[in-house]
């Protein structure tokens, strides 16, 4: 795809053995992953969610079962979260790109559930996604619903 994002795996190499709870740099992103869990729980997936910069957890039906992450700047929601299905489901935004490339690979993402399914996408945490791929879609919903940078205006 054109955004220029590299779809490489971190790799351990042998010489370097780590606990299964040894956090690993996600490759180019600058985050962090447990590798050898799962997220799998409502819980775990708002925790991360809550490790990106200036956002905040909102419960705008007033129902325990849905979460969602908002950025403080402009308030867009970048994840929704809840459990359908005896699962729990992330509705993540996602560049058109990258749309189908998802859902081919991981029988577990799904057009977006209740939103446009031209650009969200929603990902079962039923354990056949890893927890890096989660991440790296969470990570992209939050860049595509951040805040624009308003160019300074020449006179």
């Amino acid at each position: 795809p054109a955004s220029g994002c590299s779809m490489k795996r971190a790799r351990l190499s042998p010489a370097k053995k780590r606990s299964a709870t040894k956090p690993i740099p996600l490759t180019g992103m600058g985050k962090w992953q447990t590798d050898g869990n799962k997220m799998k729980e409502q819980e775990e997936a708002v925790a991360f969610c809550l490790t990106l910069k200036a956002v905040f957890k909102d419960m705008p039906f007033h129902d325990p079962n849905w979460v969602v992450i908002r950025h403080k700047e402009n308030k867009k929601i970048f994840a929704w979260i809840y459990e359908k299905e005896n699962h729990i489901w992330i509705n993540v935004k996602c560049n058109p790109e990258w749309r189908d490339l998802w859902r081919s690979t991981y029988k577990s993402v799904l057009p977006g559930w209740h939103l446009n399914k031209e650009h969200w996408n929603s990902i079962i945490l039923d354990g056949t996604v890893p927890d890096m791929e989660i991440k790296r879609m969470i990570e992209e919903s939050y860049d595509l619903t951040k805040a624009k940078k308003s160019k300074s205006k020449k006179i």
